[in-house]
């Protein structure tokens, strides 16, 4: 098992800022674009920083797995034995990196017994990383200030603000929401950077009625958990990371204060 220390931190967050520096790289010139099976796109940026990624994961911690989004199909017979492992999403967003909108981020967690334990999501663009660990607390660095992300309580006196990913999803999200509530949306590109809104309470939750992969949100769950935000699904469970044949998340909420009813404010059924 990895200590898990500043050191280790560290580490990762100099690989990811490496990673950026190679995703900045190919963000200057044309790239192909390909589609998955799944029908979402894929770039050489993508495959090459999951080579890049994996190849430096694995040389400094050889014993322990990476799973990446470009390198998923691993037998859950095989996963499932992993005591702990990477999980990296290399360019998360995609189709925003294709839309040269700038919201895209690399993302790297450590999982450890089915827990997200270690995350680092770094925009290179933005100049702005998110960074958190079990009991260490959850950060954000923008340029070279960095400041702790405090823990986030609700204020039901105001307008709900929920982060989604396009103003297509704005009707689909505002169906579920008890009528009760007056709201407002902020559309952000990439899974991750709303991930990290809630966290820092910009905004209160994200709605996601769509597909995401457990790399999605994985380092979103680290950020929440040292802020005392949390991830629900439709039934208001817990997401799960390596516990199912498939990768691919239910539906969910990225809540910013999980103390706070949300069972009354949205209604999946």
């Amino acid at each position: 098992m990895l200590m898990l220390n500043e050191h280790l931190l560290n580490q990762i967050l100099l690989i990811a800022y490496q990673a950026g520096n190679h995703l900045l790289h190919f963000y200057r010139q044309h790239i192909d674009v390909k589609m998955k099976e799944d029908d979402t796109p894929v770039t050489e940026a993508d495959l090459f920083v999951s080579q890049f990624l994996t190849e430096k994961l694995t040389a400094l911690f050889p014993n322990t797995p990476v799973l990446s989004e470009e390198n998923c199909h691993i037998p859950f017979e095989e996963r499932q034995t992993w005591e702990e492992y990477w999980l990296i999403d290399p360019l998360d967003g995609t189709q925003q990196f294709i839309n040269r909108t700038d919201q895209f981020s690399v993302l790297i967690t450590l999982v450890r017994k089915n827990e997200p334990v270690l995350s680092v999501i770094h925009a290179p663009v933005l100049s702005l990383t998110y960074y958190a660990m079990k009991d260490f607390g959850a950060y954000k660095k923008q340029d070279e200030q960095v400041k702790k992300l405090t823990k986030n309580t609700l204020n039901f006196d105001r307008t709900l603000r929920i982060a989604v990913g396009a103003t297509t999803s704005q009707e689909k999200v505002r169906s579920i929401l008890s009528k009760d509530f007056d709201c407002e949306f902020v559309v952000v590109g990439s899974s991750s950077l709303k991930s990290s809104l809630v966290a820092e309470g910009v905004v209160d939750c994200y709605v996601r009625l769509g597909r995401t992969g457990e790399w999605d949100t994985a380092g979103a769950e680290v950020l929440l958990g040292e802020t005392g935000g949390a991830i629900f699904t439709p039934h208001f469970g817990r997401l799960t990371y390596n516990r199912r044949e498939t990768l691919i998340n239910p539906h969910f909420v990225m809540v910013a204060d999980k103390s706070a009813d949300w069972q009354s404010i949205f209604q999946f059924n």
